[in-house]
C-alpha cells in the first residue's frame, strides 16, 4: 500500500495522523521552509515553555507508535522519540519565519494539509482502498486485522491517558498554582475553539470564584489599587494588577480559585497534563 502524500513547495510531506489530527515533525517543518536542519528544534526549545503538551504537540517514546506513523532514522531504523507538532504548535513555531517563502509555505501547508477538506480526506481515502485492492485478499485481511489491533491499543492508550489527565487534574496542586492554572485555561479556550475563548473562560471562572467565596474580585481589585496609589506605586504598575493578583494575596481565593479550574477543566473534558507541577 502506498502512503500518501501531499507536495508543499516542492517537497513531499508524509500525511501522519495523531489521535484524530494532522501532525508534522519537526525535520519536516525545516524541509519544506528550506530551513538548515535542527532549526524548527531550536525554535521549538528555547520556546518550550510556551507550548502545550498534548495541545501544541506530542512526544512519542514508544517504538510501536513511532513506526505505525512510519516515521524512521534517515540510515534507517526507529529514533527512540518523535516530537509530533499540531497545526496550533506549527503557527506558533514559525512566528518568526517572516520571509516570502514562509508565508507562502504557512498559507500551503495550513490549508492544504492541517486543514483538508472533506473532498480532499475522501480522495485520500479513496485513493488508499484503490491501493488495497491490488493486494491479495490474505494480505488485506492480515492489513485489516493489523488496523484493527492498531485502533483498539490506540482507544485502550487514550482511556488510560483520560483516566491519568483527571487524575492530574484532581491533584492540581497550589503550589506553583498560577502557571498550572494559566495553561489550564488555555487549554480549555482551545478545546471551546480558539485562544479568542481565554477571556470568556476567565470570566466564567472570576464569577464562580466569587459565588462560593462570597466575595467581589472587582471591588477588591479597585480597592488594592487605592492602597497602592496611597503607597506611591506609579500607576503603570497598578494598572497591571488582575484579579489574579488579588487572589495571589489570600490564602483561601487561591484555594478556591484552583478548585474552580479543577472542576472547569473536568466540565470541559480537559484533561491536567503535567500543570500540576510546583
Amino acid at each position: 500500500m502506498s502512503e500518501l502524500k501531499i507536495t508543499i513547495n516542492k517537497t513531499e510531506l508524509p500525511i501522519k495522523e495523531y489521535r484524530g489530527q494532522r501532525v508534522v515533525t519537526l525535520k519536516e517543518i525545516d524541509a519544506v521552509h528550506e530551513r538548515p536542519e535542527g532549526t524548527a528544534r531550536k525554535r521549538f526549545n528555547d520556546n518550550k515553555e510556551h507550548f502545550i503538551e498534548e495541545v501544541d504537540f506530542f512526544q512519542l517514546d514508544q517504538p510501536s507508535e513511532i513506526r505505525t506513523l512510519g516515521i524512521e532514522r534517515p540510515q534507517g531504523g526507529t529514533p527512540q522519540a518523535v516530537t509530533l507538532i499540531t497545526e496550533s504548535g506549527y503557527l506558533m513555531l514559525v512566528k518568526s519565519f517572516t520571509d516570502d517563502l514562509a508565508w507562502t509555505v504557512q498559507r500551503q501547508l495550513v490549508n492544504t494539509y492541517f486543514r483538508a477538506t472533506p473532498e480532499q480526506r475522501s480522495e485520500a481515502a479513496r485513493q488508499t482502498e484503490i491501493d488495497m485492492q491490488k493486494l491479495t485478499p490474505e494480505l488485506r485481511q492480515m492489513i485489516h486485522m493489523e488496523l484493527r489491533l492498531q485502533e483498539q491499543e490506540e482507544a485502550l492508550k487514550e482511556a488510560n491517558r483520560r483516566i491519568d489527565g483527571i487524575r492530574d487534574v484532581v491533584t492540581l496542586s497550589p503550589n506553583g498554582w498560577r502557571e498550572a492554572c494559566r495553561k489550564q485555561i488555555v487549554k480549555i479556550a482551545r478545546k471551546l475553539g480558539g485562544n479568542e475563548y481565554i477571556r470568556d473562560v476567565n470570566a466564567e471562572i472570576f464569577h464562580l470564584v466569587d459565588e462560593r467565596a462570597g466575595v467581589s474580585l472587582a471591588t477588591r481589585l479597585t480597592n488594592k489599587r487605592r492602597r497602592m496609589a496611597d503607597e506611591g506605586v506609579c500607576k503603570s504598575k497598578r494598572d497591571r494588577q488582575t484579579k489574579v493578583d488579588v487572589i495571589a494575596d489570600d490564602k483561601k481565593l487561591i484555594e478556591i480559585y484552583v478548585a474552580v479550574v479543577k472542576d472547569m477543566s473536568i466540565k470541559y473534558g480537559v484533561d491536567g497534563g503535567h500543570v500540576n507541577e510546583a
